[in-house]
């Protein structure tokens, strides 16, 4: 008997196939870590008017719908959303937003060192417009932890 011949190697090693699975655990990784970026993210994006607001005990009030927001900047300039607008324009504005709905609710976040007749003069020109669920925003100073936006319990009309 001689030495072995044909298709078996010396040793008797195979050679190795190359893996034809999807290794899905990187993947995963990546996910999970982009679903924490944007949960981090997403809070930090809901305002874009820097406003200092006034602090209150107030309970928050429900909130059925997504509401509009009127902000007023410590230079006494009014935005609509991020958008500034001017006063004369605001209602029209609104009554665009809320598709002529007047029971649609607005708030107002105010800058605390805003004047209040500035503050009145935005909410009073919303009223005329019609709209009858509009209130101040405050924040809540009975928590330690980060401080919310809330609207107070009574709407002003």
């Amino acid at each position: 008997m001689g030495p072995m011949t044909g298709g078996s190697r010396v040793g008797g090693r195979r050679r190795r196939r190359p893996m034809a699975e999807i290794n899905v655990t990187p993947l995963v990784d990546v996910m999970l870590v982009l679903l924490i970026i944007f949960m981090v993210t997403a809070p930090l994006l809901t305002s874009g008017v820097n406003v200092d607001l006034p602090k209150a005990n107030a309970a928050p009030v429900n909130q059925d719908a997504k509401p509009i927001t009127v902000s007023i900047d410590a230079a006494g300039d009014v935005y609509l959303a991020d958008t500034k607008i001017d006063l004369p324009g605001l209602v029209a504005k609104l009554q665009a937003l809320s598709q002529n709905n007047v029971d649609r609710r607005i708030f107002v976040r105010g800058d605390k060192s805003v004047s209040y007749g500035r503050i009145m003069q935005v909410m009073s020109t919303i009223t005329q417009g019609g709209f009858t669920k509009v209130a101040l925003l405050a924040e809540q100073t009975g928590s330690p932890s980060a401080p919310a936006e809330q609207a107070p319990s009574v709407p002003v009309k």
